[in-house]
């Protein structure tokens, strides 16, 4: 893959000191339309100034910059003539590293604080408000600004709250302008990137795909490709990308697993044999894999059953297919973060295909590597791809067989996948749909007595499940109307055949996970 500055974009690289704070911090950079891209805090000037940037964020992070085990930076990225901006821990990096002083305070700051503005030649407080909410989160502070800075503004537990040094174009902020929580911070960010730095916004949709479809047609040639297509978000954009780059060169595969939501596969199928015109092979695999299933009730020899036949189902179309050696991945740039780059080529197990064995001579294409999520959905409706498809939610490549608790039988595939539909039905008619991460259904391995008209039942209780979560990494159980939770309990207990109770899960990730399984 080229160099990002050598096809037109900018770089701001986001120097990682806890992850949760650097991923929002690059996902904020790429919406003001500017590339960035994460390093890790072991990274040397050397390494840095080969990436070319236009600019370097240091990230929060959760340590004390004094303390033994400190986090640190190498003091050579200072040396770079590059602009920099320090957020909370890398603004307290910056002034210890420079040569101010960060201390303890009495009482920490976390949460919402009062920012007051005291230079009113501020280049990152330029038309803002001279007092403004922002969110704090530390014990410590700068107390006093390395030679060279200018203390712009502060608040009552933070003396130095920012900090510029307009001769280098270095600037730091002890808040987060990244959250929500601090309302103007994103035009904080912009005022960085755009007049200190002078990066310039041509990081957009329609520059991605270009970008993406010239890097396909360079590696693929005159090549033949391979597709797996779950279903999902990621592996539709990737191949939409893919087809619109080399067209008939590219054969996706579609397998039902009978393990999908209600419609979701007959939607594949339409949307890339009907209506993209791609070539698609439709395997219905659907009693392979119940078959494979019988009398398994451990979730992970579930998944593993799954994957395995997957891999089986995928080979055996695989070899039908002659002179195809490339295979399209749908790897996001998350993934290459957390895998590190040793691991960045290493397919996934539970994504896509379902988890390719090493022997399998293929190589990657992956022209989503570069992208989060929120990249990958924009760029799925530019390339036409429906809203069913680009907003679907995130959903677990084992599908419906690790929502069932025990055994997996067609029958109760049919009675969740029945449950599940009016779940949906009912959350997108309440306009919900897109505010969730995940609403589903999970059917509990016992059954519970209830009365039905004249009669005693017992039958199968649905825990129902609904998240906010903006990574899945945290996730926050939904405030669900009541309303809504009746519709959806009276529609289930009524048209579902073997459900007589509805229960809500009211668990947050952590200690709970998203999924039951």
């Amino acid at each position: 893959m080229q160099p990002i500055h050598e096809e037109g974009f900018d770089r701001v690289l986001v120097v990682d000191f806890g992850a949760q704070y650097a991923q929002l911090i690059a996902r904020r950079v790429r919406e003001a339309h500017v590339f960035s891209e994460i390093i890790p805090r072991d990274a040397t000037a050397e390494e840095a100034a080969a990436k070319n940037p236009t600019a370097i964020i240091l990230s929060g992070g959760p340590a004390s910059v004094y303390s033994e085990n400190a986090y640190d930076i190498d003091p050579g990225v200072f040396e770079l003539g590059v602009p920099v901006f320090g957020i909370c821990y890398g603004h307290q990096l910056l002034a210890h590293g420079l040569g101010g002083v960060v201390d303890r305070r009495e009482a920490g700051e976390y949460g919402k604080a009062d920012l007051e503005t005291t230079d009113e030649a501020s280049l990152l407080f330029a038309e803002l408000p001279e007092i403004q909410p922002v969110w704090m989160s530390h014990g410590d502070a700068v107390v006093k600004a390395p030679p060279g800075f200018t203390v712009t503004a502060s608040t009552p537990g933070s003396p130095v709250a920012a900090m510029e040094d307009a001769t280098r174009s270095f600037y730091g902020v002890q808040f987060h302008p990244e959250v929500a929580h601090t309302p103007r911070g994103q035009e904080i960010l912009k005022q960085f990137l755009y007049e200190a730095a002078g990066a310039r916004p041509t990081w957009t949709h329609v520059s991605i795909i270009e970008r993406s479809v010239d890097h396909i047609r360079a590696q693929v040639g005159d090549r033949k490709v391979i597709c797996g297509l779950s279903g999902g978000v990621d592996s539709a954009v990737a191949a939409a990308l893919v087809h619109k780059a080399v067209g008939d060169q590219l054969t996706c595969v579609f397998i039902d697993h009978g393990l999908l939501r209600a419609g979701e596969a007959e939607q594949v199928v339409e949307t890339f044999d009907s209506a993209f015109h791609m070539n698609l092979i439709h395997v219905d695999a659907a009693e392979r894999f119940v078959a494979a299933l019988e009398g398994v009730t451990d979730p992970e020899r579930k998944r593993m059953i799954i994957g395995e036949t997957f891999i089986r189902v995928f080979e055996e179309v695989a070899a039908d297919l002659e002179d195809v050696d490339l295979l399209v991945q749908g790897t996001l740039y998350p993934d290459i973060i957390e895998s590190g780059t040793k691991d960045a080529a290493k397919i996934k197990s539970h994504h896509n295909v379902g988890g390719l064995p090493e022997d399998m001579q293929f190589e990657l294409v992956e022209p989503l590597r570069d992208l989060f999520k929120d990249e990958v959905r924009a760029v799925g409706e530019e390339l036409g791809l429906p809203d069913e498809i680009v907003w679907r939610q995130p959903f677990p490549g084992p599908g419906l067989a690790i929502r069932i608790i025990g055994e997996v039988t067609e029958e109760r595939l049919n009675i969740l996948r029945a449950a599940d539909h009016i779940i949906s039905e009912e959350i997108r008619r309440a306009g919900l749909y897109k505010d969730l991460w995940q609403s589903f259904g999970v059917l509990a391995g016992i059954r519970t007595v209830g009365v039905q008209g004249d009669e005693r039942t017992y039958a199968h209780p649905l825990i129902l499940r609904a998240v906010t979560s903006d990574d899945a990494m945290t996730a926050d159980w939904a405030r669900l109307p009541y309303e809504v939770l009746e519709r959806i309990s009276s529609r289930v207990i009524n048209e579902v055949d073997g459900i007589n109770r509805v229960t809500y899960d009211i668990s947050s990730k952590p200690p709970a996970t998203i999924e039951w399984e």
